[in-house]
């Protein structure tokens, strides 16, 4: 084999900051690059290998076609050899629709689909017989040998149970040639202007045809005519009559109840959607809930009078359309708005709630005249209800959303499906009952299949059967064993959504293909993690070439082949400093050697905080999986809750606790998940929630703008003598508005020329020459600095720059802290690295000011940090619980795990088998429980 076909030779690699670097990534094997945060690693995995290999297919399509696709652009390198098909399994956070989930992203509900089909069997809603469908020569063949001899009437079925005159139906149906219809069970004669009772009922069909059947050639061919013309008139279905019996018998093309008649459409795998309208249930639209006005949330409290606030949307008594009907109804049924709710008559409380039209007279004994009122009042429920359904504003929608509930849909029962989608059986379950099975239940299902399914059924559904079980079988290799197929994918932890997408490419069965990977052990317990490594080794045993962007200590432990990139990050990196395999790695003396062979460590601090002896306590947590789930948080401390993946500890705290703090400190407008108490709030005074989500990638948004210190350099400029005599205001320091910014690049420095068939190509404007300001803005000066000079200095040097303004001073001194020193203000954050962005965004929370009490929530701080970033990390948040705030982490690390004070573990298993505490206390308490998976691995860190 050639050197060629071995290896993926990169040669001169420069984008963003890597320094024209050379590399040789062996070809089929699985290799990691580490290496600090921000130092280069996803420039060379992403931005350079992947992004040429995605280039290189799409020059493949047309020029034609490339139009519409938009080029890509070429990456900053000189040549790439040895590359395959690329695809990447990046951190993007799965979609948010509530019609997204497990199932539809994993395609295994499409393939579910697919079964239902083409092999379910389908039952009567009506009578749960098995439904029937016949031809129309097996229709003519039944008749003939049942009905030999007799008299019988063919008829069509028009109508079905519903209201009318049908006047004008019966008219189109004369004009059609036919004289005779049976209505409700009576066959009678068609005359002109016939009609029925509007208000009742009725069932309408067609008399086709009356005649007596015997086994001539000339009954046949009359059969065959009428047989067609009744499936024309009854769309599909005809119905037969015995004359001396009057017994009715259906026949028809598509499924049919043989006793009741009903019918379904024949199946397709779109009746099973309920993203399509022909399978979604028609009250909810196939999301499966729908929000309900509850009346106990309208009147919470019933002693209250209607002029005192009981009707808590409208409030006290003001004067008001609103209240001038409410006084009428408490005229017409005897009650005054000063009474208690509780003592207003039912009638009066069913019109307040629900609406109504009425009229009254009232007699005047002083005037001695009767006056006539009239009430049309909509009802305060139905007024909300139709607010949140046809409101214009999020704020009005959110506004009846607090008096309403999200129930079950009573239709479908929270299926999500039409009822007659969820009568097509195979072995006795529907589609929905096969959906809410977890992912090992279910593997163990279709093991079982075959021996309950006909052999027809089998021959149909064999493959799909294969499909669906090794799909199956990968999300159980990934330890996702305890989802179901119909989880909504926006309740789903990054680490969990990952795994996800790995377990869809590894289904896909490719051979031959480069995979990279960015952190797939994020939001991965270390019990987990084996799993995760053995998949990939299994993708790279097929045949595949597997590049993992990875700090994990086991990962690397695993690779075949490591690539260090170092040696700081940023500008300082961007140069491959060691590459070997994983014992080579470890005599070289980088920091991801020094770390991984012992040299340098996280330390285990000497003793542990004993906190101020408040705690918070949260009584009766439900939400998800959490079993009546009750925690006492200790405050003054730095808190670690773990356990594995899909346990309840987001539940816990992003979703239950984060949410009530948020609602008391600042009013926020989430609902936390069920639960019955919580005390302590009294010892706190602010929460700050640094959670998984993005900081926004534009090339507009920098560091200095994100975290608000633009703002402030902005007004200092424009408070130096020079601006002042001018009239310059803040406005016109910034590069987002008309004024200060350079007009020909918009304040973006940068100008796009499109090419054709190309890509975009970006130069440097030449009215600025990158500058982004005009010439009169550039001109004010601090310190002998332009504001331009400013965005391009790095934040060490912002630091001492600015070292006499304490507002500028404190943000960019907390940027220098979490160790983004390196990075410049106005570097844009399309270039920042996941762990920079992520520390941005630490940083721009940290600044805030603490008060001594304020309760910090960090959901994995982690992400895409190095050991020596986690070491630099440890240092702020430490500095933080020093000052008697209480820090909690939600985390798998166990270099911070091993640092943290308490640690509230929560297991055991994920999914059902989850949602309780397991163990809390001292990390070294922890690690001495038996059954706890954390304490397994914590007691090796510790020792």
């Amino acid at each position: 084999m050639s050197q060629f076909e071995e290896y993926i030779e990169v040669k001169g690699a420069r984008v963003h900051n890597l320094k024209n670097i050379d590399v040789s990534i062996p070809r089929d094997k699985l290799v990691v690059i580490t290496g600090l945060s921000g130092s280069g690693k996803s420039s060379l995995a992403f931005d350079t290998i992947y992004a040429e290999g995605q280039r290189r297919y799409i020059e493949t399509f047309s020029a034609y076609a490339r139009q519409f696709l938009g080029g890509l652009e070429r990456p900053d390198v000189d040549k790439i050899d040895g590359l395959s098909p690329v695809i990447a399994i990046e951190q993007k956070t799965t979609s948010k629709s509530p019609r997204s989930t497990v199932g539809t992203i994993t395609e295994i509900y499409d393939f579910l689909r697919l079964l239902y089909a083409r092999a379910s069997d389908a039952y009567s809603y009506n009578t749960g017989e098995k439904m029937v469908s016949y031809s129309d020569e097996q229709i003519k063949n039944l008749i003939i040998e049942e009905y030999d001899g007799k008299r019988i009437n063919i008829l069509a079925p028009v109508i079905r149970s519903r209201k009318g005159h049908y006047r004008e139906l019966f008219e189109q149906i004369g004009k059609q040639g036919f004289v005779k219809v049976r209505t409700d069970g009576e066959i009678r004669d068609l005359v002109k202007g016939m009609k029925l009772d509007r208000y009742k009922t009725h069932d309408i069909e067609i008399v086709i045809d009356r005649l007596k059947v015997d086994k001539s050639a000339d009954n046949d061919k009359r059969l065959t005519e009428t047989i067609n013309t009744a499936m024309y008139h009854g769309e599909d279905v005809l119905m037969i009559i015995d004359h001396d019996t009057n017994e009715a018998r259906y026949f028809s093309r598509s499924l049919m109840c043989p006793s009741s008649g009903i019918s379904y459409p024949n199946p397709e795998p779109n009746n099973f959607s309920f993203n399509s309208p022909k399978g979604a249930c028609p009250k909810c639209n196939g999301i499966g809930t729908l929000h309900e006005v509850n009346p106990a949330k309208i009147i919470p409290d019933e002693s209250l009078s209607i002029r005192g606030g009981a009707l808590a949307p409208m409030g006290p008594e003001k004067k008001s359309w609103i209240f001038k009907q409410l006084e009428l109804i408490a005229q017409r049924y005897n009650f005054n708005l000063g009474d208690p709710y509780k003592d207003i008559p039912d009638e009066a409380r069913q019109i307040i709630l629900y609406g109504g039209k009425d009229k009254f007279s009232v007699e005047s004994k002083t005037l001695g005249i009767t006056r006539d009122y009239k009430i049309e009042f909509e009802g305060v429920a139905k007024f909300i209800e139709s607010q949140y359904e046809n409101a214009q504003t999020t704020s009005l929608k959110r506004w009846a959303k607090e008096y309403m509930d999200k129930v079950s849909c009573d239709l479908c029962e929270g299926t999500r499906l039409r009822k007659e989608s969820l009568y097509f059986k195979v072995n006795g379950l529907n589609i929905a009952e096969l959906a809410n099975k977890d992912i090992k239940d279910l593997t163990l299902w279709f093991k079982d299949i075959t021996k309950h399914i006909s052999e027809k059924q089998l021959k149909i559904g064999e493959e799909i059967i294969k499909e669906i079980t090794t799909r199956l079988q990968f999300l159980l290799d990934v330890g996702l064993d305890y989802l179901s197929l119909n989880r909504s994918s926006k309740t789903l932890s990054g680490g969990e959504a990952q795994r996800i997408r790995l377990a869809t490419q590894i289904g896909s069965q490719l051979v031959g293909v480069l995979y990279i990977l960015d952190e797939p052990s994020i939001g991965l317990h270390q019990r987990d993690n084996e799993k995760l490594i053995n998949s990939l080794v299994s993708l790279r045993d097929v045949g595949n070439s597997v590049i993992v962007v990875e700090h994990d200590k086991d990962m690397i432990e695993r690779a075949d082949y490591v690539i260090d990139i170092g040696p700081k990050a940023g500008r300082h990196g961007g140069e491959i400093i060691s590459e070997g395999s994983p014992d080579e790695l470890l005599k070289h003396h980088t920091l991801t050697a020094d770390y991984l062979n012992g040299t340098k460590t996280i330390e285990i601090p000497k003793k542990r905080r004993t906190g101020n002896g408040h705690f918070l306590t949260l009584k009766g947590c439900t939400g998800n999986n959490l079993k009546n789930v009750s925690v006492a948080f200790p405050l003054g401390k730095m808190i670690g809750v773990t356990g594995v993946s899909g346990s309840g500890k987001s539940t816990l705290i992003n979703e239950t606790l984060y949410p009530i703090l948020n609602a008391h400190y600042f009013n926020g407008v989430k609902k936390p998940m069920p639960y019955k108490s919580i005390t302590g709030l009294e010892h706190l005074d602010k929460v700050i929630d640094i959670n998984q989500s993005p900081i926004g990638r534009t090339p507009r948004s920098n560091p200095a703008t994100y975290t608000g210190v633009f703002s402030e350099i902005r007004s200092l400029f424009a408070k130096t003598p020079e601006a002042m005599i001018r009239g310059y205001k803040p406005g016109r320091f910034s590069f987002n508005v008309k004024g200060g910014r350079c007009e020909t690049c918009q304040g973006g420095g940068l100008r796009v020329i499109e090419m054709n068939f190309l890509p975009d190509v970006y130069v440097e404007c030449e009215t600025c020459q990158g500058k982004r300001f005009n010439r009169e803005t550039l001109e004010i000066r601090y310190k002998g600095k332009s504001i331009s000079d400013v965005l391009n200095m790095t934040i060490n040097e912002a630091v001492d720059f600015f070292e006499n303004i304490p507002k500028i001073h404190k943000k960019v001194k907390t940027i220098q802290d979490v160790g983004l020193g390196y990075i410049t203000l106005g570097q844009q954050s399309t270039t920042l690295s996941g762990g920079e962005a992520q520390r941005i965004k630490l940083a721009t929370e940290l600044s805030k000011r603490d008060t001594g009490n304020t309760f910090y929530i960090l959901d994995e701080p982690t992400t895409g940090l190095h050991f020596e970033d986690i070491r630099v990390l440890m240092l702020v948040l430490n500095k933080l619980a020093d000052k008697g705030n209480t820090v909690l982490i939600i985390e798998h690390n166990l270099d911070v795990i091993k640092t943290v004070d308490h640690i509230i573990d929560i297991g055991y298993e994920g999914g059902k088998g989850g949602g309780k505490v397991v163990v809390e206390g001292t990390p070294e308490e922890v690690a001495e429980h038996k059954k706890s998976y954390t304490a397994r691995f914590l007691k090796k860190e510790l020792h």
